[in-house]
């Protein structure tokens, strides 16, 4: 009787239970094919949508959100896939409103265009050096490091604007929305340049490289004699920069600043995860981010073509996050298992 049980005992060990697990290439091509949808669906109902001025002004208009995202995906490369201890910035929209509203006071004030942009990727930079060391030195969790920067920069900007719009005029800002080759304006070539410079950054250098593997394989960067931490808080402090320099896109746009000019936390965080759906190991990447950017710009013009209520875009910004966040956790749990089933 005994060995009539061993023996069923064993059967069961030797025949798991199946389960049906969809590929991951289906899971991105779907992704990947609804994407395309959503854009023909838009070119159907316009005759506008894919033309050159059109998309130069889908450019033009997503320098601010894309300039933040590009360092965002920094931040997420450097901190692996953990979401809730990995890397997070939940200030970069915030230091975009402050920054704006360095950049149009030194303005407003008289003070030349150059100096006033050193200013303003000076405060950028300082906002992003001031989480480094909260995350890295403190060792405080990004999500609430970032948190807690993110309302005492908010509330340094009603203080340089005492909650109130700011004028800025300057050479720079014309020269920014005037068109260049093309009929194209300039701010979608610098949002361009920008794009390229971050690519360069995060997947051609040695420093994009460590950062990669600080956040994929920090044990493995320290055991190769790399602080991992320094190219984590490297990350923080671009991120930082990168809000400077979108605050001049915005001030360009918005002919100024004005409160909550740096609403944009959950466009910029969708586009940074969205463009997960464009890496094959489905990681953050800059180049992914550009691509995602460039579709919700897309979708937010389609919407504005089309008539539709601009309220909608948070509503599809929030379910695309959702629906990525829910993509990447099935993958990282499908891997677990493979690598304790090997």
């Amino acid at each position: 009787m005994s060995q009539v049980q061993t023996k069923q005992s064993r059967g069961n060990v030797l025949a798991p239970a199946r389960s049906f697990k969809v590929p991951q290439w289906w899971l991105q091509s779907g992704a990947l094919l609804a994407i395309l949808m959503v854009l023909a669906v838009f070119a159907a109902s316009s005759p506008l949508f894919f033309t050159v001025g059109n998309l130069a002004n889908v450019m033009q208009q997503s320098a601010v959100i894309g300039t933040l995202a590009f360092g965002l995906t920094l931040v997420l490369i450097g901190g692996g896939a953990n979401g809730i201890a990995g890397g997070i910035d939940l200030s970069i929209a915030a230091n975009l409103g402050f920054c704006a509203a360095v950049y149009a006071t030194a303005l407003a004030n008289g003070l030349a265009s150059p100096t006033a942009i050193v200013l303003t990727l000076s405060a950028g930079t300082t906002v992003g050096a001031f989480n480094a060391f909260a995350i890295v030195v403190l060792r405080m969790l990004p999500l609430l490091a970032t948190l807690t920067t993110m309302n005492i920069v908010a509330g340094l900007e009603l203080v340089v604007t005492r909650n109130s719009t700011v004028s800025a005029t300057g050479p720079t800002l014309t020269a920014l929305l005037d068109n260049g080759p093309f009929a194209i304006p300039w701010l979608s070539y610098a949002f361009a340049g920008v794009g390229l410079m971050f690519v360069w950054l995060g997947h051609f250098t040695r420093f994009g490289l460590r950062l990669h593997a600080s956040g994929s394989h920090p044990a493995a960067v320290r055991a190769a004699g790399l602080r991992a931490e320094g190219y984590v808080a490297a990350s923080y402090v671009l991120c930082g920069l990168s809000a400077g320099i979108a605050a001049l896109a915005s001030t360009a746009l918005l002919s100024g600043s004005a409160p909550g000019a740096g609403e944009n936390l959950l466009a910029v965080i969708a586009a940074a995860l969205l463009g997960v759906v464009f890496s094959r190991r489905l990681v953050p990447t800059v180049a992914g981010t550009w691509l995602s950017v460039v579709f919700l710009g897309l979708v937010a013009n389609g919407f504005q073509l089309d008539n539709v209520s601009s309220y909608w875009i948070s509503g599809v910004e929030g379910a695309l996050i959702l629906f990525v966040v829910s993509l990447t956790a099935l993958l990282r749990r499908r891997n677990l298992e493979k690598s304790s089933h090997a």
